[in-house]
């Protein structure tokens, strides 16, 4: 038979037992339901973050940065197409060309750059103009001719360049332009509701604004080096074209006894 003592410390130990689980109970219990809320908070705000939200906030500067990038890889695909030796240059019609010229075909010469037009042809055809419409040529005014008609190509060929570096410069613009936009309408729903207001809230409006810069400068670095590989690339047929057009230009003083040759060509 056990004693009161013993029978009352044994129930003192049990009960000091039972409040300790259950007080480790409760605290685990109460640190699920946050850790779950903190989740859930995580993954609305990550939610709230997504990149389709975060381009949508940006709202016109994203819509005019979207058809500049647009606009863009068009250009690109259209001077990949256009900046080629065959349509600057056509190595078949400047030996066509030569030909003619030299064995005084100029009518012919004519014909065939009537048929193909290119810059080439164009030049010759202000040379063969020249020709024509002067009755005492001199080869220092022909000369001047090809020079001017040559010039206007080349500015033709990269005058079409220009438009890339113009999206270069103005992309990073209209980008910054709305990230301070957005800033802003972050800014004022703080202000207007400063009961309510949150870093996060503050933060999620920031994050969405700096994306307009963001692909604002990546339309602009795309556009910039787009036109440097252009701009290399029509200088080396604008050098090709410099070169068929003194060997034009030469093959027509050869070729008309008539030119008075009042210097070197």
């Amino acid at each position: 038979m056990l004693d009161k003592r013993t029978i009352g410390a044994t129930l003192a130990l049990g009960l000091t037992l039972a409040v300790g689980f259950q007080t480790r109970a409760w605290a685990t219990t109460g640190r699920a339901p946050t850790a779950h809320a903190e989740t859930t908070v995580a993954e609305d705000t990550e939610e709230a973050l997504s990149w389709g939200d975060v381009i949508r906030s940006g709202r016109w500067p994203m819509g005019v940065l979207a058809g500049m990038s647009v606009l863009t890889l068009a250009l690109a695909i259209y001077f990949f197409t256009v900046l080629r030796m065959t349509p600057i240059v056509a190595p078949a019609l400047h030996r066509e060309l030569l030909e003619k010229i030299r064995a005084g075909e100029l009518d012919d010469a004519r014909r065939a750059c009537d048929y193909r037009p290119c810059p080439l042809s164009a030049i010759v055809l202000a040379a063969l103009d020249y020709l024509r419409h002067v009755g005492n040529p001199s080869a220092m005014l022909l000369k001047d001719v090809v020079q001017g008609e040559g010039q206007r190509q080349a500015g033709g060929i990269e005058g079409q360049i220009q438009y890339l570096q113009d999206i270069a410069v103005i992309a990073p613009m209209i980008g910054l332009l709305g990230t301070v936009l957005g800033m802003l309408r972050a800014f004022s729903s703080v202000a207007l509701n400063i009961a309510h207001a949150k870093p996060v809230v503050l933060a999620e409006g920031v994050s969405q604004a700096l994306v307009t810069t963001a692909f604002g400068l990546i339309v602009g670095i795309v556009a910039m080096m787009f036109h440097a590989y252009f701009k290399r690339r029509a200088g080396t047929l604008i050098f090709h074209l410099e070169a068929a057009s003194t060997e034009a230009l030469a093959a027509l003083a050869n070729s008309q006894p008539n030119i008075r040759n009042e210097g070197a060509l």
